[in-house]
């Protein structure tokens, strides 16, 4: 019998990856915030390549559910990806089945294929030619409805779009393409016109699985997409972080598909150069989806807007979010030394001060309504 249960106390969880964006966004949630007891073990005291290691680990440690947030690198080899995108998540569902308690799976749109409003039935074909990514993503999914059928499996699938958020460690994702802006790295639009995306707010997250967790009789066995409700134009996305930083690029250029990949080939064998002769270098590995960036894939949210959760934002979208967004990795880059400093005095992507000289009462009804949020959090 599925247990119905939303009280932390005496709830013990493990959450695996919890120190990447969406990892330590749950971290910090359920423990902090929450008061959940939570143990989130690093790769020395869990690692997800060695089924004996996880076997012994949850001989001695018994909880009452399993997160699993953890990835390899996107552009992990395939031994690195298989192991613990693949055999890794599985064996976990495995020991999350023999304890009898949830498991909460994080899986990608990297699953799915180009479109318009997909949902969450639909998969792309298993192909060898997919990135080891997607390719170990979708297997999973494919096993844990596997294992639900047939050993009784309790687990929920939590497909992701293009994640933001702030307190994100790696320059990945995302923020790959809002550092590229800030670095004046990028000269023109490497995408084409109206070509829309889905984003997934990391705020929702923690939320959204804390809710899940105490309601497993509507969530068990089944996939839904946590993604903002309203797609978001890539130029537009790309075009405003431009502007509120006053840049001059990149140009509202948009570099055709054939142009793009060719230059991407070029970078491709000219790192190989400077590999050979003993210079250290990489290619972005977000290069590997570069074809995602020209190709709409949006998905659906109506499943979602049918359950049980409740969006407690649901007007917020990856552009409302850009200033708090942008402020916050300015400041960690500089500190980094990643970037040259900015003149804060002048950054105002919110237009406050505009408001402020002409429009003050509009001004204020958007803070009392909290469309707009200029002030300090405090604990």
């Amino acid at each position: 019998m599925i247990e119905e249960n939303n009280s932390p106390q005496n709830k013990f969880g493990i959450i695996v990856g919890g120190s990447g964006l969406v990892g330590g966004a749950l971290v910090y949630s359920f423990k902090k915030k929450w008061g959940f007891d939570i143990l989130a073990p690093n790769s020395k005291q869990l690692s997800l390549r060695d089924s004996n290691d996880i076997k012994n680990f949850f001989t001695s440690c018994r909880p009452d559910f399993i997160i699993n947030a953890a990835i390899a690198g996107i552009d992990s080899n395939p031994k690195i990806s298989f192991e613990i995108n693949y055999l890794g998540s599985i064996n976990l569902a495995k020991a999350a089945a023999a304890l009898g308690i949830p498991y909460i799976f994080f899986s990608s749109a990297a699953v799915l294929p180009a479109g318009e409003n997909l949902s969450e039935a639909e998969q792309r074909p298993l192909r060898a030619e997919m990135s080891n990514y997607a390719k170990s993503k979708l297997m999973s999914e494919k096993t844990l409805a596997h294992l639900h059928r047939t050993e009784g499996l309790d687990y929920t699938i939590i497909r992701l779009a293009i994640v933001y958020g702030k307190h994100d460690h790696k320059i990945q994702g995302f923020h790959r393409l809002l550092y590229s802006v800030v670095d004046q790295s990028m000269p023109v639009l490497f995408t084409a016109r109206e070509t829309r995306h889905s984003y997934t707010n990391a705020k929702k997250i923690p939320l959204f699985v804390r809710h899940i967790l105490s309601r497993r009789a509507e969530f068990s066995g089944q996939t839904f997409h946590l993604v903002d409700s309203s797609p978001v134009r890539l130029d537009r996305l790309i075009l405003t972080i431009r502007n509120y930083l006053q840049l001059p690029r990149p140009k509202e250029i948009y570099l055709p598909y054939p142009m793009a990949r060719f230059g991407a080939n070029c970078l491709k064998k000219m790192t190989r150069l400077l590999i050979k002769i003993g210079i250290d270098a990489r290619m972005p590995p977000e290069l590997m989806f570069m074809k995602s960036f020209y190709e709409a894939q949006t998905l659906s949210t109506e499943k979602l807007r049918q359950s049980s959760f409740v969006d407690p934002s649901p007007e917020q979208t990856v552009i409302s979010q850009l200033p708090e967004i942008i402020q916050y990795y300015l400041t960690r880059w500089e500190q980094l030394n990643l970037i040259a400093p900015y003149d804060k005095e002048f950054f105002d992507p919110q237009k406050l001060s505009e408001e402020f000289l002409n429009r003050p009462e509009s001004l204020l009804d958007d803070i009392h309504q909290q469309r707009i949020r200029p002030f300090t959090d405090f604990p």
